[in-house]
């Protein structure tokens, strides 16, 4: 396998036998042939799939946008499980992981430190992954419907594929179920990896989540995925009238009759992208920008313009600064470190509007400071003239 998988050694390779059997299995449209009643049931399935997965994996079970009836709520995780897609509690809790560690290097999927592959297809049998920690879900582990569905989580789809098959034949079973089911992996997954490598980004978010209208077409509005990142909690993810989002559509419909109730929307703050940011937001924000700038580089460039004992004494008064290090390195009006205005520029050349520009800048600053003085540490102590 590619190196873009991870590790061979961490990949569960049996679990990806079926997986790759389903692909194989459209093939034999070429023998059961393709039939409109299997051509429908495609169509069908798909949308009615790939709306209980974004309204139902998604929207409800990792997020809670909405409020439901027990007896809904069941029937969603049956359709979305039926996808293949593994459990409603092994799905929700990892999304919920891969919110709160985004395109970090504790993200299960993340295309910035896994490579494409494997976060598009890869970590789903990778043996780290393969375990429900039933503590961060334990809001809908508490279900014992839900818990059954996790234990025999490939049930929902046997039986779907049994309707076909009666309702198709062989090509029912192929075009109809398979078919469909391929699509669905290949959608969803697309949000997890393509969805943070192009598109638009909107909102600053701390990662690499990003608007794309034509996921957001094959998803029902699951592409939107900057403004989902933006605010995780609403029900509506195309937050502009031309950001098409049938999902919410449908279950803004399914509110009237009181199916669905309790749909939460983004506020007018967010809308206008005049929401201050959180502090984990910024932090990851200014990483990244001060990862724009190489403090090694400009470490050695302010040793070349200093003696040793020059250097020795410059790192003298930054360990005495005590965390006042952007004051000692200030007052040493060091050469070659990028002022604020530089990493003002940077960041609106790399990021999206956000009133909270001016706190990425000043922490990318402390961020950026820091990483130069260890470097000069390193240098001072190196240097022949260093005491």
């Amino acid at each position: 396998m590619s190196s873009e998988l991870g590790q061979g050694d961490d990949i569960v390779y049996p679990s990806a036998i079926p997986f790759i059997l389903v692909h194989i299995a459209c093939i034999g449209a070429i023998w059961s042939g393709v039939t409109l009643t299997a051509v429908a049931t495609c169509i069908a399935l798909y949308v009615v799939r790939i709306f209980a997965i974004g309204a139902g994996y998604h929207r409800y079970f990792s997020h809670r946008t909405y409020s439901t009836s027990r007896v809904f709520q069941f029937l969603l995780a049956f359709l979305a499980q039926s996808s293949a897609q593994k459990s409603v509690l092994w799905w929700a809790m990892k999304h919920r992981h891969h919110h709160l560690h985004s395109d970090t290097d504790q993200d299960v999927h993340s295309p910035r430190h896994k490579g494409f592959l494997y976060s598009h297809v890869g970590w789903v049998f990778d043996r780290k992954h393969d375990k429900t920690d039933f503590a961060k879900i334990a809001d809908f582990a508490r279900y014992p419907e839900l818990v059954w569905l996790h234990r025999l989580e490939l049930v929902p789809a046997f039986i779907v594929a049994t309707l076909c098959f009666v309702v198709g034949g062989w090509s029912g079973l192929i075009v109809g179920f398979f078919w469909s089911t391929v699509l669905l992996y290949h959608a969803t997954f697309c949000i997890n990896s393509l969805a943070h490598v192009r598109g638009k980004k909107r909102y600053v978010t701390g990662d690499d989540s990003r608007n794309n209208w034509l996921l957001a077409f094959f998803t029902m509005g699951e592409g939107w995925h900057n403004n989902h990142h933006a605010y995780q909690s609403s029900v509506r993810q195309g937050f502009m009238w031309w950001e098409f989002d049938p999902t919410y559509y449908i279950l803004k419909v399914l509110s009237w009759p009181g199916i669905v109730w309790q749909l939460k929307t983004p506020p007018e703050q967010v809308l206008r992208n005049e929401q201050r940011l959180g502090s984990r937001v910024i932090s990851r924000a200014a990483e990244e920008l001060a990862s724009r700038f190489n403090s090694e580089r400009i470490a050695l460039s302010i040793k070349s313009a200093h003696t040793g004992a020059e250097l020795s004494a410059l790192w003298s008064i930054i360990s005495r600064a005590h965390g006042r290090v952007a004051d000692a390195l200030d007052i040493a009006q060091l050469p070659h470190f990028p002022t604020r205005e530089n990493l003002l520029a940077e960041a609106k050349a790399i990021f999206a509007k956000t009133p909270s520009l001016d706190d990425i800048v000043t922490r990318a600053h402390e961020i950026l400071l820091a990483s130069v003085s260890m470097h000069l540490a390193g240098l001072a102590e190196a240097s022949p003239g260093a005491a």
